[in-house]
C-alpha cells in the first residue's frame, strides 16, 4: 500500500528523489520505435548502421516514457500523483542504448505556494541517466503538489 502524501510541505528545495532502475531491452526499443517513432535507428541494426549513431538507440521520447513511468512507480510520490503544468528545457545530451539500465534523479529547485493557498508549484530538474551516471535525457518541470490535509 502506498503512503499518503507526500505533500508540498514535504518537499522543501534541495529535497531530491531517486527511483528504481529500468533495462532498456533491444526489443522494448524496436516496439517503441515501430508504435511510436518509426525511425531506421531506432528499427534495425542495418538503419542504425546508416546513421549518425551508427548502432541501434532508444528514441528519446521513449527515454521520456520510461522516465515517467520510473517517477509514478517510486515510493517517493506516493499518493499524491503527478499533475504536470509544463515541461522546459528537454535535453538528450546522450544516446540510451540497448541494455543500458536507467534510473531518475529528481530535486526540487522551488517550492511556491499558491495565494489561494493549499496548494504549491514545484519545479523539478529531472535527469535520467544510465548505469554510468551518465545524463541521457534531463528537462525542468513544473507540478503541482497538495499541502497536508488540516
Amino acid at each position: 500500500m502506498m503512503k499518503d502524501g507526500p505533500y508540498f510541505e514535504d518537499l522543501p528545495v534541495g529535497t531530491v528523489c531517486e527511483t528504481g532502475t529500468y533495462t532498456m531491452s533491444r526489443e522494448a526499443i524496436i516496439e517503441y520505435a515501430r508504435v511510436y517513432d518509426p525511425q531506421p535507428f531506432h528499427l534495425t541494426d542495418e538503419g542504425a548502421a546508416k546513421s549518425f549513431f551508427g548502432r541501434l538507440v532508444a528514441s528519446g521520447w521513449h527515454s521520456a516514457s520510461v522516465t515517467m513511468k520510473l517517477m509514478v512507480e517510486s515510493e517517493f510520490f506516493g499518493t499524491t500523483g503527478l499533475i504536470g503544468l509544463g515541461v522546459d528545457e528537454l535535453r538528450w545530451p546522450k544516446p540510451v542504448l540497448p541494455g543500458d539500465v536507467v534510473h531518475v534523479r529528481a530535486e526540487v529547485v522551488e517550492n511556491t505556494p499558491t495565494k489561494s493557498g493549499g496548494r504549491a508549484r514545484l519545479r523539478w530538474a529531472t535527469t535520467l541517466l544510465n548505469e554510468r551516471d551518465e545524463v541521457v535525457f534531463s528537462f525542468v518541470s513544473l507540478t503541482l503538489f497538495p499541502g497536508r490535509p488540516h
